[in-house]
């Protein structure tokens, strides 16, 4: 097997590097090199700057308005971006929602959406998970009842991303309570539509960035409705399998691991660089070896895109092993910090580089807040247990 890349591709990825180089704003990249949670002005504001270079849709087909790359171009994409420091383009929308809308929703609905998705004009929220509803979503309760031209819907959503940012909302709800799977729907809801109450929930690294959701006879067009009544099932599953195989997050275990690596070599134990303490240096190589075979793992999916002859459950394998890598990177950052990965440095203001830190080195801040946020990947998305179960079924037939 030829691991090398093509010279395309790497004529490509020189000029997505000098385009981010150039276009980044200072503070942003900051922000997000720190691993601090990236704020919807940065979201916007970069979507906006690449949406003007016609590239703020990767993964979408040329007549939807994407750029036609192909898997390795928009791999290459995201790497450079979290190499750089740039923040996510708008993920709900077009790495999630908009996909499903312009594959099973109506052609009104892809119209009223498209331009707002690509200029990251709009901010979703994804209302799946509830309290008695999480990796088992299809026991989901949240019910829309039809009537008339109107859904109305009541319930509770939890763990919602960046709601507090959304404009809008999809939603899983029960539109058939006789049936589980075959009874779920998929909604559009306006965030600010009457009945709807969102609260922030604040994570372990006093973050702000999940969120619960309630609706009270919420009512919202029957025209609402992405595909067909009682089908919402068969579009979360789509939905799904992308943000899992995005839950690999190979550029960002990519760049934290090159952050582990520089903090190993710059600090000291026992008069040495930590990076020459054997036992250090033995797990750092296993994490290295696991990240390369994630790496490629995540190539050979994208190469296969589409090829109905390889049965594999990707997306749950990918889930399993990027999201554990994850959080093994994060332990060790937080223990070659030593003393100083027990503080939770507070977010600055990034405009003006204001702080109040306790002296210390430079990379400190920001890796124990996301740390302690990374103990969610393998829960969320689905837990890594029922991916398990996926990959079980699924590929070895128990």
């Amino acid at each position: 097997m030829n691991f090398d890349f093509d010279p395309a591709d790497e004529i490509f990825r020189q000029e997505v590097r000098s385009f981010i180089r150039d276009a980044l704003p200072a503070d942003i990249r900051e922000r997000n090199l720190r691993n601090y949670h990236a704020n919807r002005a940065d979201t916007r504001a970069w979507t906006a700057i690449v949406h003007r270079r016609g590239w703020s849709a990767p993964n979408w087909p040329v007549d939807k308005g994407g750029t036609g790359w192909s898997a390795m171009q928009q791999f290459i994409f995201d790497e450079e971006n979290f190499a750089a420091g740039a923040p996510l383009l708008e993920t709900g929308g077009l790495k999630m929602i908009g996909p499903v809308i312009y594959t099973f929703g109506t052609p009104e609905q892809h119209e009223r959406f498209n331009l707002p998705f690509l200029r990251g004009e709009i901010s979703w929220g994804q209302g799946f998970s509830e309290p008695g509803a999480g990796s088992d979503l299809a026991g989901l309760t949240t019910r829309a009842e039809r009537q008339g031209d109107d859904y109305v819907i009541n319930g509770h959503k939890i763990w919602t991303t960046n709601a507090h940012y959304a404009n809008w909302l999809y939603l899983l709800v029960r539109t058939d309570p006789t049936q589980k799977q075959r009874g779920i729907s998929l909604i559009l809801v306006p965030a600010d539509a009457p009945g709807v109450t969102i609260r922030p929930i604040i994570d372990i690294g006093e973050g702000h960035s999940l969120n619960e959701m309630f609706f009270d006879d919420v009512r919202v067009p029957v025209g609402n409705l992405v595909g067909e009544e009682n089908k919402g099932w068969t579009y979360a599953k789509f939905l799904l399998d992308r943000e899992r195989a995005f839950s690999a997050e190979v550029p960002r275990n990519k760049r934290n691991f090159a952050l582990l690596k520089q903090i190993a070599r710059h600090t000291r134990r026992a008069g040495r660089p930590l990076i020459e303490d054997a036992a250090f240096a033995a797990r750092l190589a296993q994490l290295e070896s696991d990240l390369d075979a994630l790496t490629w793992m995540t190539l050979r999916a994208l190469a296969r895109q589409g090829d109905a002859t390889w049965e594999l459950p990707v997306g749950s394998i990918l889930k399993v092993r990027g999201t554990e890598l994850q959080q093994k990177i994060g332990e060790m950052h937080i223990e070659a910090l030593g003393d100083r990965g027990a503080y939770v440095y507070p977010e600055p203001d990034f405009a003006t580089g204001e702080h109040h830190w306790p002296p210390g080195p430079d990379y400190a801040p920001g890796l124990l807040a996301d740390a302690l946020y990374r103990r969610a990947v393998t829960i969320y998305g689905g837990s890594n247990e029922i991916q398990r179960t996926i990959i079980a079924k699924q590929y070895l037939g128990l």
